[in-house]
């Protein structure tokens, strides 16, 4: 997927549930997390991790910080 596909994806559908467009540390963040659970624990783990990553991170928790526990925990399940 090219870079434009990527924004205009991002674009569209924040805008469809009323978020803002995560910058691209928020992306970086959420796609590393992904590749660490794919990789370590299951590849259907990916998405349901990045969801609970959202819910924290929406109920005020750090996103970064979130992440890292979140990696330290995948990479551990091996």
């Amino acid at each position: 997927m090219s870079d434009d596909v990527l924004v205009r994806w991002l674009n569209e559908a924040a805008a469809a549930v009323g978020v803002e467009v995560p910058d691209e540390a928020a992306r970086g963040a959420v796609l590393d997390l992904a590749k660490d659970v794919a990789h370590n624990v299951a590849r259907p783990g990916a998405p349901l991790t990045a969801f609970l990553l959202g819910v924290a991170v929406g109920r005020g928790a750090d996103l970064q910080r979130t992440r890292e526990e979140l990696s330290r925990l995948a990479t551990r399940a091996e």
